[in-house]
């Protein structure tokens, strides 16, 4: 699966994607600064799943229906890098196969999915 991490994804989630061997093009690598909307088009060109901390996305997934693959927001505030990594990539390996064409979102507590209708 091809992932596209906007610039609130921390760097330790997107290398240990990576590590796993997802492809994952990150924003903060090709094109720090870019808006919402800019990464969104960037996600569709790409043909890219969205990996993203920002909530925004959310609006622009379900109200204007601008992403085309679909969203994963990580909502894991407070806790560190590494543990927000291996909460991600566990969290991937268990559920990819359902994030196409779906807004879902990574919290403590687990994982929600919510396909796209």
């Amino acid at each position: 699966m091809k992932l596209l991490a906007d610039e609130s994804v921390d760097l330790p989630i997107v290398k240990s994607l990576r590590g796993a061997g997802h492809s994952v093009l990150y924003v903060a690598e090709m094109n720090p600064g870019i808006s919402d909307l800019e990464v969104i088009s960037l996600a569709n060109d790409e043909n890219a799943l969205l990996l993203t901390a920002d909530k925004d996305f959310g609006e622009l997934f379900f109200r204007q229906h601008r992403l085309l693959f679909g969203a994963v927001l990580i909502r894991l505030s407070g806790l560190s890098a590494l543990r927000k990594s291996k909460i991600v990539l566990s969290v991937f390996e268990q559920h990819s196969k359902d994030f196409s064409n779906a807004f879902s979102v990574i919290s403590p507590g687990g994982v929600r999915i919510r396909k796209y209708s």
